[in-house]
């Protein structure tokens, strides 16, 4: 049972990185810190913002969730300068046979790792783009993963995934879902037309619909300019659907506490208990 906050602070740095602590651990996700600057490989990117809050003030990060390495705006250049401080970095295979220390995992396999409570982290699948065979050749594959803990709430954290289906797929799999960190934005460089590389609001919303009372924490829909949809566009998608309540869009640089899941956790932890 739940008997602290503590495992429900989230702090948003920028775009898609979201440091939050969880079970007695601090995770990160996607770190990015550099400040304004172009990426012209493997197409160009442009970032219009820096970090809200700079890598040395986040204090120690015990784990970070890395949807994969191969874009600047998931692994920038002071992020991999990061990871090697970290004692436990997770990602996909493609980014362990790239970068040191890293643990790469296939979709669905799970690694338990020891905070207040032993954590399972699972990894699961991600599409960067439309259903079809070119998207992994274009994009690399990336992943997404589900943390389990005792007494906490069930925590999915996207990647950049634009699939629906896939969310379908993996709350059939996994089960119940109270917390769900999606990387929005509408990610579009032109490789595949007018699909998005991420979720856009109107995917964002049938996610939501698909994870049922799953809080929402929406990052990566700022400070990158192929992010081709506002925050505010996805606000009101979500509010005109009647779905307002669900939806949380962390402000910059300014550590929250998501205490409307306590409720459902202490009622969760009392039935599975009984």
């Amino acid at each position: 049972m739940i008997t602290s906050h503590e495992n429900l602070e989230a702090l948003h740095v920028g775009g898609p990185t979201l440091r939050f602590r969880y079970a007695g651990l601090t995770w990160l996700t996607d770190p990015t810190f550099d400040p304004p600057g172009d990426y012209p490989i493997p197409v160009v990117l442009h970032k219009l913002t820096g970090p809200a809050v700079p890598p040395d003030r986040l204090g120690p990060i015990d784990v970070v969730l890395l949807s994969h390495d191969q874009h600047a705006d998931n692994l920038d250049r002071a992020g991999r300068a990061l990871l090697p401080s970290v004692p436990t970095v997770v990602s996909t295979p493609d980014a362990a046979g790239r970068l040191p220390g890293v643990t790469g995992l296939q979709p669905w396999q799970t690694i338990t790792l020891a905070g207040a409570t032993e954590v399972e982290v699972t990894a699961v699948p991600a599409l960067h783009g439309p259903a079809g065979p070119d998207t992994e050749k274009l994009s690399g594959v990336v992943t997404g993963f589900v943390l389990r803990a005792a007494g906490a709430p069930t925590v999915y954290v996207s990647g950049d995934n634009a699939s629906v289906d896939l969310v379908a797929e993996i709350v059939d799999r996994l089960g119940p879902i109270d917390l769900a960190v999606l990387n929005v934005g509408a990610a579009n460089v032109g490789r595949f037309g007018d699909a998005d590389a991420t979720l856009n609001a109107r995917t964002a919303l049938q996610a939501s619909v698909l994870l049922g009372d799953a809080m929402i924490i929406a990052v990566h829909g700022e400070g990158w300019a192929h992010f081709s949809e506002s925050l505010d566009h996805l606000r009101l998608t979500f509010g005109y659907a009647g779905r307002a309540e669900k939806l949380i869009i962390p402000p910059l640089g300014v550590p929250i506490m998501i205490t409307e899941l306590q409720p459902k956790v202490l009622a969760n932890s009392a039935s599975s208990s009984a």
